[in-house]
């Protein structure tokens, strides 16, 4: 008998269990601090994005500055002006992907006096780049002003999840304004990750508040957010 096993190794294969929904949206303009009333309108509205932990919300987000252009500043009442191709993304379990949708397009909501009509959406697949970014993940108390406490929790909560972190890289802190007060967080952008460890963080995310945008990767080649995050 001749017998020879194939040592090659498999490229990892991308698991289509959870996805992102990228919603076409008819809306002019919105408040800079918008996420915390897009996602109590769009949960009232849709209350099958409440039904699973693994729904996130992405916060609206333009560039921070492009072509002379400054992103706006919320304390003086200015609002971000979207163009035809800012899209409204939601993570979500594929399993629920007909009810989202079927719940979503065509709804027309109100976030803040500013109108938004949401449309189809196009499904974009999770992936397997080893740098991934987070525009907001939350902050525990006394970590706000040390970094290094920040990471080292997030390299605990990561490690008992068996995914091990060899670059980590967060930028300044932001606030998400609620009713019941702020929100502290950080940007934070992981690198060298593995492909399954890339996305059971897209997957599954990072902390609380997803349906605020907190804890929820997405890919980058490398670590301009970041930078951007400082200078906004």
């Amino acid at each position: 008998m001749f017998w020879e096993d194939d040592d090659t190794p498999q490229e990892f294969q991308v698991p289509d269990d959870v996805i992102d929904l990228a919603f076409n949206i008819q809306c002019r303009e919105l408040p800079v601090d918008h996420i915390y009333v897009l996602n109590n309108t769009l949960c009232e509205a849709a209350p099958v994005l409440a039904e699973d932990p693994r729904i996130a919300i992405h916060e609206i987000h333009l560039a921070g500055s492009q072509n002379g252009w400054e992103r706006p500043d919320p304390k003086l009442g200015q609002k971000l002006i979207l163009s035809r191709r800012t899209k409204l993304h939601i993570r979500a379990p594929r399993d629920l992907r007909k009810r989202i949708e079927q719940a979503l397009d065509g709804l027309t909501i109100e976030i803040d006096g500013c109108p938004m009509t949401i449309g189809r959406a196009r499904v974009k697949s999770l992936s397997r780049q080893g740098t991934l970014f987070a525009r907001h993940i939350v902050l525990e108390p006394g970590e706000e002003d040390d970094e290094n406490t920040f990471l080292m929790r997030l390299a605990r909560q990561l490690q008992a999840r068996s995914i091990q972190v060899k670059k980590a890289l967060c930028g300044t802190t932001r606030y998400i304004d609620t009713p019941d007060g702020s929100i502290t967080t950080r940007s934070l952008l992981l690198a060298d990750l593995k492909p399954e460890d890339s996305v059971a963080l897209q997957q599954e995310g990072l902390g609380s508040h997803r349906h605020f945008g907190c804890g929820i990767f997405l890919p980058h080649k490398g670590i301009d957010p970041v930078k951007t995050a400082k200078d906004e």
